[in-house]
């Protein structure tokens, strides 16, 4: 699945860690919107000042969900990461983020520090 650029918007802003992201889950910008906007749990994020929202997808043999890491800056909206999580994660607990992901966001967080 080839997914278009995204669409120009003054409120969301996309990184390319985000596209990349949504390109390997095979989401697409309306479906990580709709997360956004009617997420079924909210947490914390692991980075600091962010913000990680769920909705549950699949079916009851095959539950899966789909996790969005976001940013608020002012009254712009930064989508930092999304991933899709195979089964039901436990609630209240650390985010359950996959390991490859947890690397690039650090090296994102190190290379935007310098």
């Amino acid at each position: 699945m080839l997914l278009k650029s995204l669409k120009p918007n003054k409120k969301i802003k996309w990184t390319r860690h985000s596209r990349e992201k949504m390109r390997q889950y095979q989401l697409s910008e309306k479906r990580v919107l709709r997360v956004l906007r009617k997420p079924d749990r909210k947490e914390y994020g692991i980075a600091p000042r962010t913000i990680a929202v769920m909705q549950t997808t699949g079916s009851k043999k095959h539950p899966t969900e789909i996790w969005l890491m976001y940013q608020t800056i002012k009254s712009t909206i930064r989508i930092i990461s999304a991933w899709r999580y195979p089964g039901i994660s436990p609630k209240g607990k650390s985010l359950p983020i996959p390991d490859d992901i947890l690397n690039e966001l650090d090296n994102l967080i190190k290379n935007k520090d310098n």
